[in-house]
């Protein structure tokens, strides 16, 4: 049986190579779409990848939160620069499903909730960005 460790090395690993591969079919580089979901899913990941404590509820949790987490910051993505209305809607609802269940999962081990933030569902305005930035 592989270790955690190694396993997570070869997923990083992986994911590390389809990236190059998308990235080097693209003579621009990624899209920031692109760069959006191959950060989250490096995240979603790594985070899932939390050592096993021997407590099982704490570990489905430990696990189960960078997941649902990944499909949050998966949903913004789509949010951000998606053009289907349908599928900016199920964004949407997946953005607020995912927040739920999350804090549901929270709330049954005790744990404390993190502070309430707006999610970044849009773009900065041209005057919101600092000089130099990527318009």
């Amino acid at each position: 049986m592989q270790s955690r460790a190694r396993i997570y090395t070869s997923a990083v690993g992986g994911l590390a190579l389809c990236a190059g591969v998308a990235v080097a079919r693209t003579a621009a580089g990624p899209s920031p779409y692109q760069r959006d979901i191959d950060a989250a899913m490096v995240t979603m990941h790594a985070g899932m990848m939390a050592p096993p404590t021997g407590d099982i509820d704490r570990d489905f949790v430990a696990t189960m939160v960078p997941h649902h987490q990944g499909a949050i910051d998966m949903a913004v993505a789509e949010l951000r620069y998606g053009r289907d209305a349908h599928l900016k809607r199920i964004a949407q609802e997946i953005i607020i499903e995912q927040q739920q269940e999350i804090a549901a999962m929270r709330l049954a081990l005790g744990q404390p909730l993190p502070a309430s933030a707006a999610a970044p569902t849009r773009l900065p305005l041209q005057h919101d960005m600092p000089a130099g930035a990527e318009k």
